[in-house]
This record gives structure tokens, sequence and C-alpha cells, in this order.
């Protein structure tokens, strides 16, 4: 069939339903929702037999669903309507929720329904939940949906009767305020305000005070252990994040905005306290000022590498299992900022000497690696500078995996992956992702990056030169079964994340208990010897580096213009032709 996606943004769960779709043979275009016009003209342009709309800001226009079926996505059980469906669900601690696919009437979230899926809910951010159990609830539904329509004989059952069967519990609900979400520190315990910190992360953030200065707060992590201080007070910070002392307890913040309104002399400091204002970034990085008489927790020693005892923040952490070593690094949407990389680098080296055999790159749970941190970059001083010592500190980290000859090493890609972090992951030996994620191995959206990573030496080995052209110029997710097909992936995983985990922990031991490994190290050693001999790992960087010099110090403005525009989440006024095929000149219908 004919679909056109319908969409605010092309987000996680409008790129996990365009691989699903386009799987299954069906001929795809996008539009984002700018306007009621546009929409119209898509839909003139494309003439879609069917319509699915997973990601929506405001209600389609009756010119569109009166002559089209369209399938909304709502993200909430049957019965639920409302803008803040997963919003309310997380704070007001539903134990069990789900996603809705609704055909789009004159009354919002009130369609008759083509599908629906559930799942259990777990104390955790809204965008981990939204990335996980409602991408595969809407997954699921979704391909349902599109199936019972294709066959011409289902009949969607009204929301009024479908709630009445069931018992629902659904109902509709208002959009939810920061009045809603206001944070009473003098008399919320943690688990109420992490409650409300968690309803918001992503967006819109929860509306607070910070050092006086108004603010948002967004990603929020459990404390067992720090006490002291008055309620609402910073008592301590760590790396990225700070510490705020509650009733019962503490809970570390790890980022903030900024808002508008901070002081007239926060408004006549340079130009990279303007910009902490306007966008989220790091707790630390924004309040550095202020923390600085405020103490700081470091995990202790070499032990900070291994997990903490009881919940704290901690971003980087290794585990061991006899002679298997798995590094986990847990970083904001999947950025990695200067410090980070550094950070992980320093971790990377430390684990390298411990007794194991094999080394995995277990990523975080939300993302594995995004590449280097825009928002971080963006709030520099000199964004070219940053820019230029960011890549360095990640091609760094890709070097020394690179180059580790005494452990078989794999990337286990158990969140989504995109950039730089996609060549990153592909320095591993081996490259194992979990079914359901997302990679995006191509820089060109950020305003023709060209990237580095070693991904001119890594790539072509993996895919052929022709193969590593064609993916480079290509600006689509790409599926774990794509990837294992072009040969960036080694294998795909379960899709369930506790059998992924079980199974990479499965799969790693038996390879160190094999009898070919000691051949297997001499074989990549003897490689790797072979390939430095052909062409130094220095060569491949002073190129990728001399193109990225260009970029972020040359005429050409489009990474610095791009990088803007995603940082400060401009809202898109076209849609990108990679995506709108209808609006390519050489598209035609079908005959």
């Amino acid at each position: 069939m004919r679909i056109l996606i319908l969409c605010h943004a092309f987000n996680s769960l409008s790129q996990r339903l365009y691989s699903e779709l386009g799987a299954r043979g069906h001929q795809l275009s996008v539009e984002f929702d700018i306007a009621d016009s546009v929409g119209e003209e898509a839909v003139a342009l494309f003439r879609p037999e069917l319509i699915v709309a997973p990601y929506l800001r405001r209600a389609i226009p009756a010119s569109i669903w009166r002559q089209h079926t369209c399938l909304i996505v709502h993200p909430g059980i049957v019965g639920d309507r409302g803008p803040s469906a997963l919003d309310w669900a997380i704070q007001e601690g539903e134990q069990s929720w789900g996603v809705t696919v609704l055909q789009a009437t004159g009354e919002l979230d009130g369609g008759p329904i083509w599908a629906s899926d559930g799942f259990p809910m777990r104390v955790a951010r809204k965008s981990s939940l939204y990335r996980h159990e409602v991408t595969e609830a809407a997954s699921c539904a979704v391909l349902r949906a599109v199936e019972r329509f294709a066959s011409g004989s289902f009949v969607p059952v009204p929301v009024d009767a479908a709630d009445a069967s069931a018992r629902i519990r659904g109902c509709a609900r208002p959009l939810l305020r920061q009045s809603d979400r206001a944070i009473d520190w003098q008399h919320d315990d943690s688990a109420t305000i992490l409650a409300r910190l968690n309803a918001a992360d992503g967006f819109p953030g929860v509306a607070d005070r910070l050092f006086g200065e108004p603010c948002r707060l967004f990603d929020a992590w459990p404390e067992d252990r720090l006490r002291g201080g008055a309620p609402g007070e910073v008592i301590a910070w760590r790396e990225t994040a700070i510490l705020r002392a509650t009733v019962d307890g503490a809970l570390w913040i790890g980022h903030v905005r900024r808002e508008e309104e901070a002081n007239a002399a926060a408004r006549a400091d340079a130009r990279s306290e303007a910009n902490v204002r306007t966008f989220k970034l790091p707790a630390t990085q924004v309040f550095a000022t202020q923390l600085a008489s405020i103490p700081e927790a470091p995990l202790a020693g070499e032990t900070r590498y291994f997990a903490a005892v009881g919940r704290t923040w901690q971003d980087i952490r290794y585990e061991e299992a006899g002679s298997v070593g798995f590094l986990h690094f847990d970083f904001y949407n999947g950025a990695m900022s200067t410090r980070q990389c550094q950070r992980l680098l320093a971790a990377w080296q430390w684990a390298q000497q411990r007794p194991v055999s094999i080394i995995v790159l277990m990523g975080g749970r939300d993302f594995w690696s995004n590449g280097i941190h825009l928002h971080s970059i963006e709030a520099a001083e000199s964004p070219a500078d940053e820019s230029w010592a960011n890549i360095n500190a990640i091609d760094d980290l890709a070097e020394a995996i690179i180059r580790n000859e005494t452990q078989l090493t794999i990337a286990a890609l158990q969140g989504n992956c995109g950039a730089g972090g996609c060549f990153l992951a592909r320095a591993a030996d081996l490259v194992w992702a979990r079914t359901g994620v997302l990679l995006n191995p191509h820089y060109r959206n950020m305003g023709n990056l060209y990237g580095s990573e070693y991904w001119t030496y890594l790539l072509p080995a993996r895919v052929g030169v022709e193969g590593a052209q064609a993916m480079m110029r290509n600006r689509l997710p790409m599926s774990p079964a794509v990837g294992l097909a072009a040969g960036l992936v080694d294998a795909c995983l379960a899709g369930d994340l506790d059998a992924f985990r079980v199974d990479v922990a499965r799969r790693a031991a038996e390879l160190a208990a094999a009898p070919d490994l000691a051949a297997r190290l001499q074989e990549k050693g003897a490689q790797r010897h072979a390939d430095e001999a052909l062409k130094p790992l220095a060569s491949y960087r002073a190129a990728e580096l001399a193109e990225l010099q260009r970029n972020f110090y040359g005429f050409d403005p489009s990474y610095h213009v791009a990088r803007y525009h995603f940082v400060h989440k401009t809202p898109a006024s076209w849609t990108p032709r990679h995506l709108a095929i209808h609006r390519d000149l050489g598209w035609s219908l079908p005959q």
C-alpha cells in the first residue's frame, strides 16, 4: 500500500514505524504536519491509501480525515483522551499502560479503535518509556491495524463500546500543566518528586528554581546513601549532575534549562552564558560558578568503575562475569561531550587491564551513542573549537578500541545508535544489536557533516567501498536486520531488553570459553598490523579531520546552522525531500 506518515517530527517512534512498514513492502512517504494546506498538498501529490500519524501535536484537519482513513497513535490505554496521556500515567503511578490506534474524527482521541496493545509500567523517565514500552506497543498495534485495514473486512470499534466491554479505566484528561507538576520540596517525598520529574522528562521539564534562578529540571536519578541539608538545597555534585536534598533523602538532577527571565547580570554575560538559558545542558555546566562552594561527591578511586552499592548517579560502570567484562556508559540522549569521551577512554584503558578476555561495550538502556555532544558545543564560547576538541576526543576513544589486541571486543547495542556512535560501535570486533533499535549511520542531516570516528577505515572493510558510499549518502533510519544484511551489524538478538542482556552475556561467555579464542586474537592482531602497514590509522584520521576542519572553520556554515536548529528545536518549515518522496520531481504515481 501507499502509506503517508503524517507527523510533527521524524522522531524515534516515527522512524521505527517507517522501518517496520517499509520492511513489509509498503511504499512510504513522510510529511511534517506544518499547516493544513501542507498536509492537503501532500495527500493530493501522494494519493495515499492510508495515513498513519504516530506523533502529532494538533488535530488532523477535516479536509483530510473525511476523505482518507487516518490512524492516530495515542500513547494511552483504551478510553484515555488528551495530550498528556503518558505524563499523567507516570505521575499518578499507573501500574500498567498501553497504546491505542484510533481513527481520526472530529473528536480528539475519540474515534473508533483499530488496535491497542498494553505493557507493565516501570519507574523510569517518560523518554525512556516512550523509546521502549510505548514504541514496542505502538509497533505491534500499528502493524495489526494496517493488516486489518488491508483486509477490507475489519470494522473498528467505537471507543465507548470498547471501554464498556473491556471495563477499561481510561478517561479524558486535560493538558498536564506546570501547576500540576510543581514540586513542594518542603513536603513532597523523594518518590513523589521523582515521579514528577520522570513524567516531564524530555519535554517540558519541571519548572523550578536553582540558586535563585528559574529553570526547568530534567534527568532525575535516585540516591540511596548521601543525605544532608534542607529540602531543596543543593548538597553535592558529581561530574554533570547535582544532588538536591528532599524531606526523606536526596535526588540527583542531571540536566537543566535556564528560563529566559534569568537575572539581568546573567543576560549581560558572554555568549555561552546567554545560550545556557535557552536549551537543555548538564546541570553542573549551567551552574558551574554556583557549585564552587558545594562539595563534590566523586565515586572513590578505581572502584568508581564498579557498580555502586545502592542507587546513585553513575553514568559509567563496569561489571565482570568470569572472563567477560561489561562496560556500561549511560549518557543522556546518547550525546558524548569531550569530557565524557575522555572519561570513557580512561575507563576503557582501565578495563583492558582487568583479567578478562572479552570486553562488551554496553552503552546505555536508551542509547548506545549518538556521537558528539551538540548541546555542549552550542553552549561553548567557540562552537568550532569545541567541535574540534569533541571529535578528537571521540576519535581517541575509537582508536583505543581499534588498537586493542589483547581482548575480543563487542559493541552490544541495547539502545538506539546514530551518527558517530554507529562508527564508534563498529570500532569493536563484533556488533550485536537488539531487534527494535534504530541505527542512523550517517552524518548528512547535520549540515552535511563529514564525520570521523575512523569510518573511512571501518565501514568499507565491512560493507565494501560502494556500500559505504551508499550508506553515507542515505539519510534514513536502518533496522538491525537491514544492518545485518549490509554487513554493518554482526548479529540481531532478542528484542526484549532483559532477554537481550541475557543473550549477550551467554554469547560473550561462550566466546571467552571457545578453544579458538587465542587463534582469533592472533588473527585479529595480524590483520591490524597488515592494515597499518597498508595505510596507517593516522592517515585515515588526518583525512577525515581535514574535511571536518572545513565543516567547523570553513566558509560554508551549514553545520553550524543545522546544529543551532537542532539544539534550539526550531520548528520545521518544510519536510526534507529524502522523506517526502511525493515532492521529488522524479517521483510519480505507479501506473
